[in-house]
């Protein structure tokens, strides 16, 4: 018999804790995000054509990625407050038939995608001499995509166990995996064919592939995480709604941003092919820029989801105070390192002066908000963890449809691409400003009634 899994974050120094589920996640998003900033490196040298139509592509690939984040925050929370409640027998039905209900959902968007995937990129504003290097990246691509998100979801069953370590591993090796395999099958070295961006996106296929059987391995015989697969269908039911609960919000509260960047890459095409892969620059080094917010939220959902399930209501306004201190204090500092060396950075992706001057405008004005963004991150991955996912959504909903887009369409017309790039980061600034005030008095409220 298993034994049972117990809730390790109900105890100990929080800002310590957190720090050391953070830091291998860290790592792990560091050369997994590394490894798009070098795959967009090997793509610039094809030309900018080849790097105008991955930028395309990336809208849609945070579609699917932000699908893969919304089962994997409902699969965090609902197993974590399982696991803070004592009762591993849920926790462990919990993680496996998020896995069954994540792999329907990916093959049938992925089919989808394959489908429309010329109409789709039109109305995104790719000009059509483009569709051919998009449909060579993408139709592999979406066979890839359920070999990724079927992993995210297991990763954040270990995640809710309060396990970052074995997460991190894993991106790490498959970023390394993935970052050799680039340039052979992109230039055709060791005899390999030379298959330009195709190339690009079947190194991803085989690297995810490689990662999903690693990820079950784990997961199933070495941690003892997983159960039968084909319980009965009213087992199945209240596993996948205790799922999507927290899910579905969270989809869309994630589903929301690639949104808002599909609109802005379309504003942005009005200004050439030069600006398109500026930007597309730009989105690939952003997220190397903000890599520990991304760690912390993922460690945030788990931490919040087993304290609140062994009702330590006191630790969760320590964490609050621990993670404002450190996005406002990090954030500072990526301002101030992009703001000086943003145009150094750009340059590492080609010579073409314009690309590098839009790409280095973007890094001297957005990074002001970083901070506020990464607030933004911690607080919804909290409400999540909490079982509580509206108020993230609209947090995001709010900063998307209500602040952002409006702000970026006014600004295009007073500042072209610099009134947009502005609008971002003011965006970013009040949106963190309301979700750390929300996820305060939230709190303060439950300690109340824990009171009461």
């Amino acid at each position: 018999m298993a034994e049972p899994l117990q809730a390790t974050l109900i105890e100990g120094r929080v800002s310590t804790q957190l720090k050391h589920l953070a830091l291998p996640l860290m790592w792990g998003l560091m050369a997994t995000m590394s490894l798009n900033a070098i795959e967009t490196f090997f793509v610039a040298q094809l030309g900018r054509e080849p790097l105008a139509a991955l930028s395309f592509t990336f809208p849609i690939i945070m579609v699917l990625t932000s699908l893969a984040i919304g089962l994997g925050a409902g699969t965090s929370s609902a197993v974590a407050r399982a696991i803070g409640e004592g009762d591993s027998t849920k926790a462990r039905r919990l993680a496996t038939d998020a896995m069954s209900l994540t792999l329907i959902i990916s093959v049938s968007v992925c089919v989808l995608g394959w489908i429309t995937l010329e109409p789709l990129f039109l109305a995104l504003g790719a000009p059509a001499d483009l569709i051919p290097l998009i449909r060579s990246y993408m139709s592999i691509w979406y066979f890839s995509a359920p070999c990724l998100m079927v992993p995210m979801v297991c990763l954040s069953a270990l995640r809710a166990m309060g396990v970052s370590q074995v997460q991190g591993y894993l991106m790490g090796g498959a970023a390394l995996v993935n970052v050799l395999l680039d340039p052979i099958l992109i230039f055709g070295l060791l005899g390999a064919p030379a298959l330009g961006l195709q190339g690009a996106a079947l190194a991803t296929l085989i690297t995810r592939a490689l990662m999903l059987i690693v990820a079950f391995y784990i997961l199933h015989s070495r941690l003892q995480m997983l159960v039968n697969p084909f319980p009965s269908w009213h087992s199945l039911k209240r596993s996948w709604l205790a799922i999507i609960e927290v899910g579905i919000p969270a989809m869309a509260a994630n589903v929301i941003v690639p949104f808002a960047s599909a609109i802005v890459v379309a504003m942005v095409a009005t200004y050439g092919t030069d600006a398109v892969a500026a930007l597309g620059i730009a989105m690939r080094i952003e997220p190397l820029a903000l890599i520990a917010f991304y760690a912390l939220s993922g460690v945030v959902g788990p931490f919040f989801g087993q304290n609140l399930g062994a009702g330590r209501i006191g630790r969760l306004q320590d964490a609050l105070r621990v993670l404002t201190q450190f996005c406002l204090v990090f954030g500072v500092v990526i301002a101030i390192l992009l703001g000086l060396f943003g145009g150094e950075i750009a340059q590492l992706f080609g010579g073409h002066d314009e690309v590098v001057t839009i790409t280095a405008a973007y890094l001297s004005i957005v990074p002001v908000s970083y901070g506020a963004y990464g607030l933004v991150m911690s607080v919804n991955a909290a409400f999540n963890g909490m079982g509580n996912p509206w108020p993230a959504m609209l947090i995001s909903a709010g900063r998307v449809l209500y602040v952002y887009l409006p702000l970026a369409w006014i600004g295009q017309q007073l500042w072209g691409m610099t009134g947009i790039f502005m609008a971002t980061a003011f965006a970013n600034i009040l949106l963190g400003m309301w979700a750390w005030l929300w996820l305060k008095n939230h709190l303060r409220q439950n300690s109340a009634l824990a009171e009461s």
